[in-house]
């Protein structure tokens, strides 16, 4: 009896797709997208504009993006890829902040004088958006920011001069939301209206009325409003003016 020589069949390579960005992973600007994110919660958890991640990331469809992806927070060149950074969860999703923050414009501490706290915040001089009674202040964990009491239509106002970064609904959370940018250092965010009144890229002014007050997504009418500095929620009565 001949032997009998056999003969493995080849194993097919497996291939495996590499999501974008993903040789990125872990580096400081960089983020990595987690399950239930969107590109707005993503920009607003990092200080950004949506349409900045859509350019800086190269993204074809600002409404698709996969867990796992890479995308870059920070803008081409930025500093904060040369230096050590913090990592800390939001809300289900993550932010950036400097390990260090800089010396020059530390956060007013608890019980600072309006005065001082109005001193920090890069000569913006936030007012109150709107005029009526606080319902709930700022907790670090439960909420993120000051509810305003009002009636339906009440006028909110743009707390600095600024533009549009984002106005709409797609926040879970946040109802008919404004999204202004100040600078390169501060947001502030406007939530529940029942009608928005101004565009995204659009120039506001301090005192502009942006929206109305209402109750989209919310168990009453009122105005939920954050202060965000470098996407990290801060308490908005530090940078307010007494009343």
């Amino acid at each position: 009896m001949q032997g009998v020589t056999v003969r493995s069949a080849p194993v097919p390579a497996v291939v495996v797709a590499t999501l974008p960005g993903a040789e990125n992973a872990g580096k400081p600007g960089y983020y990595t997208v987690q399950k239930g994110d969107t590109l707005t919660r993503v920009a607003l958890d990092h200080g950004q504009s949506w349409r900045d991640l859509v350019r800086w990331n190269s993204l074809s469809n600002a409404h698709l993006i996969e867990v796992g992806q890479v995308l870059r927070v920070v803008p081409p060149g930025s500093s904060v890829e040369t230096k050590g950074v913090v990592v800390q969860p939001i809300s289900g999703s993550a932010e950036v902040v400097p390990s260090k923050p800089a010396a020059s414009s530390p956060l007013p501490a608890a019980g600072t004088s309006s005065s001082t706290a109005v001193a920090n915040d890069d000569g913006l001089g936030f007012i109150w958006p709107a005029s009526g009674n606080l319902l709930a202040g700022f907790d670090d964990v439960k909420n993120k920011g000051l509810d305003i009491a009002g009636k339906a239509g009440d006028p909110v106002l743009a707390a600095a001069d600024g533009h549009v970064v984002y106005a709409g609904a797609g926040l879970r959370g946040y109802g008919n939301l404004i999204i202004l940018k100040h600078n390169n250092t501060f947001l502030s965010a406007y939530a529940h209206n029942q009608a928005l009144l101004v565009k995204e890229d659009q120039k506001v002014n301090k005192g502009q009325k942006i929206a109305e007050m209402g109750k989209t997504d919310a168990d009453r009418v009122k105005l939920h409003f954050e202060i965000r500095r470098q996407g990290k929620p801060v308490d908005p009565a530090k940078y307010l003016p007494s009343r």
